[in-house]
C-alpha cells in the first residue's frame, strides 16, 4: 500500500547511551523519507560520537561501542545535515513520540537549533499498536480464549478469566520459541513449571516491586531513577544523608525504605570493620 502524502514522511530511529531523553545522547540516527511526489525513498544513517559513556544496558540492545564512535563525528558536526534532510517533513517511528522525537530535539537544543515542531505531523506506529490491541484483560479473553468476557471488573470475573487466558497461553505458546528485543532466541519459554514461569514473567535484575533499585552487571544494588540514576545506593545514602532522610519520607514503598534502612546499615557495619 502506498502512503497517501500530503507532505514528505520521515520514519526515524535513534539509538542511544541511554534511556533518558535529557540526560543521554544519540549514537546513531537512521532516517528513511518518503516523498509527497512519489519519487523513491531517501535514506540517512549516521552514526554519531556521543562525547559521553554508553550504558553496559545500552550496549547490550544496541551493540554499539566506544570502539565502533571513536573516529565519528559529533551532534554538533552533523546537525545541519540532519535537519535539512528532514526538512519540514511529518515523523513516524516506534514509540516516537515518547523518545525519538524528544531526544532530537534535546540533541538539537544543546547546539542552539531550536527544531520547529509546531506544524510537524507526529505518528507513533506503538501507539496504534497498542490501541488496536489493547492489553486489557477482556482483549485476552478475545485473544487466548476466543470468547467474550461477561461482568468485566468483577473481582471474582476477572479471576476467572485470567484463569482461562493462563490456561489459553500454555496452550499457545508451549511450543514456540521466543525472539528477544535483541535477536536472541529463547527455546520454548512458557511451559507447565510454575518457578520457569516466575523466571520468565519477572525481570531478576529488578530488586523492588516498584522498581526504584536494580542489581548492575557486577552484582550490586544501584539506582533505578533519580539524579544517582546507576550509582551504588547503600553507598550514595551514607554520604547523602539528606537525600536519605528525603527517601525515608517521601511516597516510597514501604517495600523500599525497608530495603535501604538495610544496605545503609550493612554498609555502615562493613566501613567499621574496614
Amino acid at each position: 500500500m502506498e502512503f497517501n502524502l500530503k507532505k514528505d514522511l520521515c520514519f526515524f530511529d535513534i539509538e542511544s547511551t541511554g534511556l533518558s531523553v535529557i540526560r543521554d545522547r544519540i549514537v546513531q540516527i537512521a532516517v528513511v523519507k518518503h516523498l509527497a511526489n512519489g519519487k523513491e525513498p531517501q535514506e540517512l544513517v549516521l552514526l554519531i560520537n556521543p562525547g559521553i559513556p554508553i550504558s553496559e544496558e545500552a550496549m547490550a540492545v544496541h551493540g554499539i561501542t566506544p570502539k565502533d564512535l571513536a573516529n565519528k563525528p559529533s551532534f554538533q558536526q552533523v546537525a545541519d545535515k540532519i535537519l535539512n534532510f528532514i526538512g519540514d517533513a511529518d515523523l513516524a517511528g516506534y514509540n516516537s513520540n515518547r523518545f525519538d522525537v524528544p531526544i532530537l530535539m534535546e540533541e538539537f537544543a544543546r547546539v542552539g537549533i531550536e527544531w520547529d515542531m509546531s506544524n510537524r505531523r507526529t505518528i507513533d506506529v506503538q501507539r496504534i499498536f497498542y490501541k488496536m490491541e489493547p492489553r486489557t484483560l477482556q482483549a485476552a479473553v478475545r485473544f487466548y480464549c476466543q470468547k467474550e468476557m461477561e461482568n468485566a471488573h468483577d473481582a471474582l470475573a476477572d479471576v476467572q478469566a485470567t484463569i482461562d487466558v493462563f490456561r489459553g497461553q500454555l496452550e499457545k505458546y508451549q511450543d514456540q520459541d521466543m525472539i528477544g528485543s535483541d535477536g536472541e532466541v529463547v527455546e520454548k519459554p512458557i511451559v507447565n513449571d510454575m518457578q520457569a514461569l516466575h523466571d520468565f514473567t519477572n525481570d531478576s535484575g529488578m530488586i523492588d516491586a516498584t522498581q526504584r533499585m536494580k542489581y548492575d552487571r557486577n552484582g550490586v544494588i544501584v539506582f533505578n531513577f533519580g539524579k544517582y540514576m546507576g550509582k551504588p545506593v547503600a553507598e550514595m545514602l551514607v554520604k547523602d544523608q539528606q537525600y536519605y532522610n528525603w527517601m525515608l519520607n517521601k511516597e516510597f514503598s514501604t517495600q523500599v525504605k525497608t530495603l535501604i534502612k538495610k544496605l545503609v546499615k550493612d554498609y555502615e557495619k562493613g566501613q567499621q570493620k574496614g
